[in-house]
């Protein structure tokens, strides 16, 4: 077998962040702005505490390196720059989701009272009045030291209606329409930064409810995504609180602070920071590359090519050759990279990252899962097989040789069982099992990233699921995606159109059609698989009756007298070949459940086709009705139809390890 170091290209631990988000009060609040300074004060000892932990708990993931911590603000003047002007000389990344364009985000946040200010803070001048003209001059300011995603697929809208509110103030019709739009837009960039936090800081009197997008509502919207909230009263600044449910928030009024505080955030911090279970990957034995598949380990791929495409093509080679993960970039994933660095108003950066940030670690796992599937499987296909053969053997000598030449016999069908015994203690021993569960989801989490990171969008630190043995796999791709980060770009609708292109494109149409392939071919195999068993065991009923025949016919005078001692011997071998030839494939059909992976490969393509008819009703849509919200769903729901066929495949071999066939 051919054995390649790929050097730079393995799959290494990647670096590891504490993503830290804020969500408080506004600074017209009562509550905040009577205790602004004591906020700020017990701000700064939380953000203190938080770093110190995270250096403590470095090394966890066995390097030793530090992690790096970073803020996750939207910039609204408030509890969010408070939070900014905490962590600024502590060297921390700022990264600013926004709800609008960064030039109308910068118009709204000012709190203008006059049109005539709003349109000079969006023409890039100053506001006249002087309160305004400082709010503005400090969100430039932490703007511009801050990495900045805005979601500006709706300014236009929020610009008309904004103007109108300020031009008609005593018009209730007219806010209460630029508020319901604002909270909404606040929503969605609440969720992009939750969705890339481990830890949310919420400073809330605990009381005021407000709008959706408001501290309350994206504080529960936290929990609801399985992300940690330190609540921080801000009737009480001292106090903190660490909420992990939704159903926490009822009867938060008098609630006594944890005499255990820092021990709890540091289970928090130790939980995203730490992989949970084995952390295989970082052994030497991973970091080598197999370039092909090994032919000794073909046995199920056979199978399915042998009962699921019958005919002369079932012997043809089925040698794999996996790309190399240098390669990748330049060969199969030049297609999508180019959609990618092509997209309008796109992060020009981005698709560099994806090429060697996503595209090599997902080639690198998929050859990795790919040959350990064959070596699993195969192995087990073949014990079965083997097994078969070796009963088939001993007994062999019957019709074809002496109880003298029995030895030879005997010696086949041990080495034969001797054979299975190493495939056995090998697979064993090197984890064939574990180690494809785990390469597999790291390969299928990679494969789909791109979608998610073009459009700034993640699956919560809260939504990954966790194999039986750990969580490494969903760590690893988490950290690595996290390190990539938000795009530094504005989001339009143009944009978001191309982007829908490039979903279906290349990844809804390929794996959908790939997955209604694969469902077709399993489909053939089970059901061949199953005639075949049907037939031997028929032969085996055929050959014990002809057998019983021939005897009555020889007491009856109908053949010679001597012919049943003649035969015995033949039909006795043909009466263990057939069932046991029968129970192999029976075997075989059990172990590789054909029919449920095939009902998953099935339900996969349902949902991706969904999926497919729901982009093209977008597409077909104008770009006004073409949101951010609506995009991103779709990426979401993209994310958990891989997520749930990856969960119910390994459900189907998860308890199928590999073993001896008895």
């Amino acid at each position: 077998m051919q054995r390649d170091d790929v050097g730079s290209s393995v799959l290494r631990p990647p670096a590891v962040t504490l993503d830290i988000a804020i969500t408080g009060h506004r600074s017209r609040h009562p509550v905040f702005a009577k205790n602004k300074a004591a906020i700020a004060q017990s701000l700064s000892a939380l953000m203190d505490l938080l770093g110190r932990i995270a250096i403590e708990e470095s090394g966890c993931e066995g390097r030793g390196e530090l992690p790096s911590i970073r803020l996750h603000s939207m910039l609204a003047y408030g509890a969010d720059l408070m939070a900014v002007d905490a962590v600024q000389s502590k060297g921390w990344p700022v990264i600013a989701p926004l709800p609008f364009g960064q030039t109308l985000n910068l118009a709204i946040n000012a709190q203008p009272v006059h049109v005539d200010d709003m349109q000079a803070l969006l023409d890039g001048g100053m506001a006249l009045d002087t309160e305004t003209a400082e709010r503005a001059a400090e969100i430039r300011n932490i703007a511009a030291k801050a990495q900045i995603f805005e979601l500006a697929d709706q300014d236009l809208e929020v610009e008309r209606l904004y103007r109108k509110h300020l031009a008609e103030r005593d018009n209730r019709a007219a806010e209460q329409d630029f508020v319901a739009i604002c909270s909404d837009r606040a929503a969605i960039a609440a969720r992009v930064m939750v969705e890339h936090s481990d830890i949310l800081i919420g400073i809330w009197d605990g009381v005021t409810r407000g709008n959706i997008g408001g501290t309350r509502h994206t504080i529960e919207s936290a929990l609801e995504q399985g992300i940690a909230v330190i609540w921080l009263d801000a009737g009480n600044p001292d106090r903190w609180h660490l909420l992990r449910a939704t159903e926490e928030l009822a009867g938060l009024a008098g609630r006594p602070a944890s005499a255990d505080t820092e021990v709890v955030i540091r289970s928090v911090v130790r939980e995203a920071l730490c992989p949970v279970g084995d952390t295989w990957q970082i052994a030497h034995t991973n970091r080598i590359w197999r370039g092909k598949s090994n032919r000794f380990f073909h046995a199920y791929r056979r199978i399915e090519d042998i009962f699921g495409n019958p005919g002369l093509g079932a012997l043809r080679s089925l040698r794999q050759y996996y790309e190399h993960p240098d390669a990748i970039a330049e060969g199969n994933g030049a297609p999508m990279l180019a959609a990618v660095a092509a997209l309008p108003g796109g992060d020009v950066a981005l698709a560099q990252r994806i090429g060697t940030d996503v595209l090599k670690p997902y080639a690198w796992a998929d050859g990795v899962s790919t040959w350990l599937s064959d070596a699993y499987r195969g192995g087990m296909v073949a014990s079965f097989l083997l097994s078969a053969f070796a009963i088939i053997g001993g007994i062999g000598y019957l019709p074809f040789a002496t109880i003298e030449q029995k030895w030879g016999f005997a010696a086949f069908e041990f080495l034969l069982l001797a054979a299975i015994v190493v495939i056995f203690l090998t697979g064993k021993s090197r984890k064939w099992h574990e180690r494809w569960f785990e390469t597999r989801r790291v390969a299928e989490y990679f494969r789909h990233a791109p979608l998610l990171l073009l459009l700034g969008a993640a699956r919560s630190t809260g939504r990954w699921p966790r194999g039986p043995k750990g969580n490494w796999p969903e760590w690893h791709v988490r950290h690595a995606l996290r390190a990539i980060g938000l795009p530094r770009m504005q989001v339009t609708s143009t944009y978001l159109r191309a982007v829908l292109t490039l979903m279906r494109d290349h990844h809804v149409v390929p794996q959908r059609t790939y997955h209604l392939g694969k469902a077709a071919r399993l489909k053939r195999t089970q059901h061949n698989l199953h005639r075949c068993s049907e037939m031997l065991f028929l032969s085996a009923v055929l050959s014990v009756a002809a057998y019983l025949l021939i005897e009555i016919g020889a007491k009856m005078g109908f053949v010679p007298h001597n012919l049943p001692h003649d035969v015995a011997k033949m039909f006795t071998f043909l009466g263990v070949l057939f069932p046991t030839l029968g129970g192999a494939l029976a075997g075989i059909h059990y172990f590789g459940d054909f029919e449920r992976f095939a009902a998953i490969s099935e339900i996969t393509a349902q949902k991706l086709g969904d999926v497919e008819t729901r982009i093209a009703l977008l597409l077909a849509a104008p770009d006004s009705d073409i949101s951010y919200a609506r995009v991103s769903g779709l990426a979401h729901g993209i994310d958990d139809i891989v997520v749930d066929e990856i969960e119910n495949w390994q459900s189907v071999f998860g308890g199928k390890h590999i073993t001896v066939p008895v």
